[in-house]
């Protein structure tokens, strides 16, 4: 990858890749160009080898910063490894991307991709701002490329399913929604193993990693550990609750909320290195009358039901899909339970197949932009709200988060 300055970073609308997206037949091939290659991406790359013949893609280029990354995952593809991402983008024989890099990555990554004429699945969150997603909204609209947002909980369809009966007044009127993801650390959270074998300079960029984030001399704990600090991530919001609110988002219909709060702390790993807190909550409250609570600690595993609470029953997510059950004394029996067994799940397969039938059947995506910024502007509201320590309101005229 090159070294990219800060005014490289800005300049997108320079980007002078070749704009070109060519037609693709219900039965031609695929072929995919991944920029990122660390964990997450391996995962991924793992499940596009598997669907290699029975979906008839493949990954044609990889892409890192660390060049062990890299040929691993060359190695494991089969991808020829191209040291600048922008060169993918330049190949006119990659149909759709995968960015998996860190957060603050995301949105020059995808503006240069549409803009090249490229699908893209982007790993959540969409992008590291609010601000960032409406650039992301209008050159995805402007651009008619596909784009999935890598919430992959919504290739399950417990959630429009949901809405469904939400719709219909089988709850009644909803008040309160809670969804938790917690977890228990030993000895510190997100204390992901550091790769002795980095050297910065030989066979890692760490300008390039930098990108668009502050100047840093080199640190082995930012790279490998970025999830927890402000400027690569919004920690547990962004890692974790954007996967659970955009469920809520989706089986509520809901889009940006009126007001929300952000609590926490670092209460059990108080000699951490990390940014981020080990505990945090949110609390939003969005304009069509209700509520929705987000719960986590990483200190304690325990989980919490994940409920829509209506005036006249409960929707309670299961593994399996959801239950309804009546409040008593509403004019009906908690007897007279609902049971829906989910169809698709949690899976990258299936959220990669989606898009691809997107690309070649125009089928609707299950988490498109607009679904990933509703995602974006919750979480980001919590953060600005912990950090600044207040309570934060969603100016929607202006489409930006301001204290209340």
């Amino acid at each position: 990858m090159p070294h990219l300055s800060r005014r490289d970073f800005v300049a997108g609308s320079a980007f002078t890749a070749l704009s070109y997206s060519r037609t693709i037949g219900a039965n031609e091939r695929l072929r995919i160009g991944v920029i990122g290659c660390g964990g997450q991406a391996t995962d991924h790359m793992r499940n596009l080898v598997k669907m290699r013949e029975s979906d008839n893609c493949d990954v044609i280029n990889v892409c890192d910063v660390f060049d062990k990354r890299a040929d691993k995952a060359a190695e494991l593809t089969g991808g020829k490894v191209v040291k600048d991402y922008r060169r993918i983008l330049d190949n006119p024989d990659v149909d759709y991307v995968l960015i998996a890099t860190p957060e603050h990555w995301h949105a020059q990554m995808t503006l240069e991709a549409a803009a090249a004429g490229k699908h893209i699945y982007c790993e959540k969150p969409m992008t590291h701002t609010v601000e960032q997603s409406r650039k992301v909204i209008a050159k995805i609209k402007q651009s008619g490329v596909k784009m999935q947002v890598g919430v992959q909980g919504m290739s399950d369809d417990s959630y429009e399913t949901a809405h469904k009966y939400v719709q219909d007044g089988a709850l009644g009127k909803v008040v309160l929604a809670q969804i938790d993801y917690s977890r228990n650390y030993k000895d510190d959270f997100w204390a992901y193993p550091i790769d002795a074998d980095a050297r910065p300079g030989e066979n890692l960029d760490w300008k390039a990693w930098l990108g668009p984030a502050p100047k840093r001399a080199w640190d082995p704990e930012r790279c490998f550990r970025w999830r927890r600090y402000w400027d690569y991530s919004g920690g547990i919001a962004t890692d974790l609750f954007i996967h659970r609110v955009t469920r809520i988002i989706k089986a509520l219909d809901l889009k940006c909320p009126s007001y929300a709060v952000g609590a926490g702390g670092k209460y059990e790993f108080t000699e951490s290195v990390a940014e981020i807190p080990d505990t945090f909550n949110i609390l939003l409250d969005y304009p069509e009358g209700l509520s929705v609570q987000l719960i986590s600690t990483m200190a304690n595993g325990t989980p919490v039901d994940h409920l829509l609470r209506g005036h006249k029953a409960t929707l309670q997510f299961t593994r399996t899909g959801f239950t309804i059950t009546p409040q008593r004394g509403m004019g009906g029996d908690p007897k007279d339970q609902v049971v829906y067994e989910k169809h698709g799940g949690e899976q990258l397969d299936l959220h990669h197949r989606n898009l691809q039938n997107a690309i070649r059947k125009n089928e609707p995506l299950k988490c498109d932009v607009m679904l990933g910024y509703y995602g974006v502007v919750a979480c980001a509201m919590g953060v600005e709200s912990f950090r600044k320590r207040k309570y934060m309101k969603w100016d929607a005229g202006r489409e930006r988060i301001v204290a209340a």
